[in-house]
């Protein structure tokens, strides 16, 4: 009925579910570098939003599939819709490393 208006379905999960898909899943932290410092999943790789939305091609292939969190999922959600927008393979991870309850959790100390 509106041609125009269909728009790829977002795909998301919730954090705690992520457990039983490590080491199979590309997941990417778009927090700030100091802020993944503090503390996130085990196997994130960081790269901070405004610069994966400005230059995915550099971080990501799009034959590839890819778990974006952040912090609360807010971020995540923003950077999903903009990698979805540019043909990239993406699952937003809801709830964020403040959520996460599981057993991957990697707190790193930060000595500067």
């Amino acid at each position: 009925m509106f041609p125009n208006l269909k728009q790829k379905e977002s795909t998301s999960i919730h954090v705690n579910e992520i457990d039983g898909l490590m080491n199979q899943i590309n997941l990417i932290d778009v927090r700030e570098v100091f802020e993944f410092e503090t503390g996130s999943i085990q196997s994130a790789q960081n790269i901070p939003m405004n610069q994966l939305i400005k230059m995915p091609e550099k971080y990501l292939e799009k034959e590839k599939k890819y778990y974006v969190m952040c912090q609360s999922g807010m971020r995540s959600a923003r950077t999903v819709a903009a990698l979805q927008k540019a043909g990239y393979e993406v699952v937003q991870v809801r709830g964020g490393v403040g959520g996460y309850t599981g057993r991957y959790r990697i707190n790193k100390i930060v000595n500067k």
